[in-house]
């Protein structure tokens, strides 16, 4: 293995990693922890966007954003592309 690969694999660990583990009950809600909300600076009221990652009608993963900061990702974006070059 390549240096570039061993730290590839080194930088991807330290990125994503199973923080917890949660249970959904029979209404289909889940608690967050709170490290997981304090790491991530959610209060009550924030809203999360969710993505599913998948192939066809099969979800593998879902991740979830703060949708504030979604939408200044999207504002930037939109920035970058509507400048004069």
């Amino acid at each position: 293995m390549s240096d570039s690969d061993e730290r590839r694999g080194a930088e991807s660990a330290e990125c994503c990693q199973v923080a917890a583990v949660v249970r959904v009950d029979e209404r289909g809600q889940m608690v967050l922890p709170k490290e997981i909300r304090e790491r991530m600076g959610l209060a009550a009221g924030d809203k999360l966007a969710l993505t599913a990652i998948g192939s066809g009608d099969k979800v593998c993963c879902i991740v979830l954003v703060k949708a504030d900061a979604l939408v200044d990702g999207v504002r930037l974006m939109i920035r970058a592309v509507t400048q004069e070059p």
